[in-house]
């Protein structure tokens, strides 16, 4: 008689693991929610206005395509 809740190879029940995943997204919903209740949403609305322009120049833009191009080669996203 197969169970639908049967442990892992490695010793995890499923359901723990989902339970885990939903913690973490908790966790991270809370902390967002907290900085935004403590700090406000000024300094992130300023940050935002100050970033600096996109590259213009063909030049800038062919360094940007290159280090994007590295970096999704070795694995890393941008």
């Amino acid at each position: 008689m197969d169970h639908i809740w049967t442990p892992e190879p490695n010793g995890e029940h499923p359901l723990v693991a989902v339970v885990a995943v939903i913690a973490m997204v908790a966790a991270v919903l809370l902390i967002a929610w907290a900085r935004i209740e403590v700090h406000g949403t000024a300094d992130l609305e300023a940050a935002l206005a100050e970033a600096p322009a996109p590259a213009t120049t063909p030049q800038e833009r062919e360094v940007d395509e290159a280090v994007t191009a590295a970096r999704f080669a070795t694995g890393l996203s941008p």
